[in-house]
């Protein structure tokens, strides 16, 4: 019996070449990627922002956004391309998975308003017209009359559920917005 011949010394060779190739292209890169280090100057999340990554997260806003750039003439509208020191401190990173919306790597460069996200968030179509972005409603109440500390959105009255209606910002609201607000991207030169 050869080894061109044995169907398990076939198997075992290609499950070798396998293991093999999954070190030297994921596992090898991926551990030098941990002793990168951070961008100086660029600042830890806070909780309330931790929270908003973690909404991020759970809404699957990284199907239709990314947080990756390349050096493409097309990118160049939404920053710099992204260097490996942009994902330091993220667990997971999210880079995106594909543009069917803007890339949001530098977006609180773009849009510095939290009142534009909260908006955004509630009726994207209400700043943004040809927008295919769902609505997030279960991110506010609306009310007829905002309590004392509540987080009023001025949406625009015809996209309101009923006239003389307030939207009120529930927590996990400002804690996206509070994410996307910290999403800008360092200077290299720094």
């Amino acid at each position: 019996m050869t080894p061109h011949t044995s169907h398990r010394a076939i198997v075992l060779f290609a499950l070798g070449v396998f293991v093999l190739s999954t070190c030297l292209v994921t596992v090898l890169p991926a551990a030098r990627l941990r002793d990168v280090p951070a961008l100086r100057g660029m600042p830890a999340l806070t909780p309330e922002q931790e929270l908003g990554r973690g909404v991020y997260l759970v809404e699957g806003c990284g199907y239709c956004h990314t947080q990756f750039l390349r050096e493409l003439p097309m990118d160049h509208p939404y920053g710099r391309a992204t260097v490996a020191e942009d994902y330091v401190g993220q667990n997971p990173p999210v880079p995106g998975t594909q543009r069917t919306g803007p890339d949001l790597s530098n977006v609180a460069m773009r849009q510095p308003s939290d009142v534009w996200h909260l908006i955004h968030l509630y009726n994207p179509r209400a700043v943004v017209p040809q927008s295919v972005m769902p609505n997030y409603p279960w991110y506010f109440e609306t009310k007829e009359k905002a309590d004392a500390g509540d987080v009023v959105v001025p949406v625009p009255e015809r996209f309101l559920p009923h006239a003389g209606a307030v939207v009120v910002a529930r927590p996990e609201a400002l804690a996206l917005t509070a994410y996307l607000l910290s999403l800008k991207q360092m200077d290299l030169g720094s």
